[in-house]
């Protein structure tokens, strides 16, 4: 082979080589400049909408950031908290990860999440109530991406046979007890309400009854006044005296929902992430309305937010994530096409869409009780609080104690081992 031959072969190769490099360069490159966004969660379940409504909502913020990649673990609740206090000790929290309102404090006060002042850009297109209880110590520490509260659902069917008019805004305890009756008398398999005297159950329970389980400032717990005693007897009763409410061995191991569902249960105080399953799989016509109250209204008020990791690498990109999926109009879209609770941003023609999607065909009352939101007491020592009050009100329900001597109790095991 001639010289002339051989030089060009080597140079055509040399060519081809530095090329191929070039190429190889520039995809490391591109490779370098896609960030990868940790993310975990608890409150999108794959079993139902809110699974696919989170993905699709993440392949929206990825075609719009396409520099930026979300890597996304679900994990139950009930596993949840635990598995991420330890990433949060070990420093291996995610970039982005998911907290309730009754966990924030917990989190923030301890200096693990990332200040989001000034950086989540216009606000106030916010649910107020929603974006204020993720502010710790006059700092922003959470973005909401949903809210929620819960109604009175009541069975339609049920009310025709018992000779009872559906409830309305103004029905308070009394009424509901009255038509409680009357369906609980239809027969031994039937029953009338059901709402537990639980922690949750029972803080809203005294607000509807003008009390509360602490005071204003959170310096003292009033759980035994006597007001909340008369509340917790009245709740109990429901159960072991009048029978309204079914008890645990009547219910047969079946769950409140599944009850309802089964046209055996006249009105159930729930939340109104129930619509999609009810709406699929009740074989009866159902509604709602404002929960009742007992002197005053008073309806939960569930949040849940992104949070941004104190370690993570990539802040920037982190709150843009949050931000999308909790304030994007996009997002706010897809989550009210999956019935998957309220979007917490003020969109108008989204809400309207809400509004318009029946069952239930009261849809409005979702909006009427969120004048009537109460929250939590909140604590740093939330989950030891709140497994002590459920404790003495279950000694309530299973008559091992009657409600003075248990919220008593209660009193002094809630100032002895919590700190305020």
């Amino acid at each position: 082979m001639k010289k002339g031959h051989i030089y060009k072969i080597l140079t055509t190769c040399v060519v081809s080589l530095l090329f191929t490099s070039a190429l190889f360069a520039q995809g490391a490159t591109e490779k370098d400049n896609t960030v990868l966004i940790k993310m975990e969660q608890y409150s999108a379940s794959p079993s139902n909408a809110s699974g696919p409504a989170l993905d699709k909502m993440i392949a929206e913020f990825e075609k719009q950031n396409p520099n930026i990649k979300v890597d996304l673990q679900t994990i139950g609740y009930n596993d949840y908290f635990t598995q991420l206090q330890s990433k949060v000790v070990g420093g291996n929290a995610a970039d982005v990860f998911e907290l309730n309102f009754e966990n924030f404090v917990s989190y923030a006060s301890q200096g693990t999440l990332s200040q989001l002042d000034g950086e989540l850009g216009d606000t106030s297109g916010f649910n107020k109530t929603a974006l204020n209880a993720f502010v710790y110590d006059n700092k922003q520490y959470g973005i909401p991406n949903s809210f929620s509260n819960v109604l009175l659902f009541y069975n339609e069917e049920l009310f025709d046979k018992a000779g009872i008019e559906y409830p309305n805004d103004s029905w308070t305890w009394a009424d509901v007890e009255k038509a409680g009756a009357k369906i609980r008398a239809l027969d031994k398999d039937t029953f009338g309400f059901y709402r537990p005297l639980t922690f949750h159950e029972f803080y809203k329970a005294a607000a509807q009854n003008g009390s509360s389980l602490m005071n204003s400032d959170y310096s003292k717990f009033t759980i035994n006044t006597p007001e909340n005693v008369k509340v917790a007897q009245r709740m109990a009763d429901w159960q072991i005296k009048s029978n309204i409410m079914p008890t645990e061995a009547q219910m047969g191991g079946m769950g409140d929902w599944d009850l309802f569902k089964s046209g055996r249960l006249g009105m159930i105080v729930t939340g109104i992430w129930a619509f999609s399953d009810f709406s699929a799989n009740c074989p009866f016509d159902w509604d709602v309305v404002v929960e009742p109250g007992n002197t005053n209204k008073a309806s939960h008020f569930f949040s849940n937010a992104y949070v941004v990791s104190e370690t993570t690498e990539h802040k920037v990109e982190a709150i843009k994530l949050a931000s999308f999926l909790a304030g994007s109009k996009e997002a706010a879209k897809i989550r009210v096409e999956a019935a998957w609770e309220l979007p917490p941003v003020e969109y108008s023609d989204v809400l309207q869409e809400y509004l318009n999607a029946t069952p239930p065909n009261n849809k409005q009352a979702v909006f009427d009780s969120l004048n009537y939101l109460v929250t939590p007491p909140v604590v740093q020592q939330q989950a030891e609080m709140t497994a002590i009050i459920g404790d003495y009100l279950s000694k309530i329900v299973y008559k091992k104690m009657d409600a003075k001597s248990a919220l008593d109790e209660c009193q002094k095991e809630l100032e002895k081992k919590i700190s305020l």
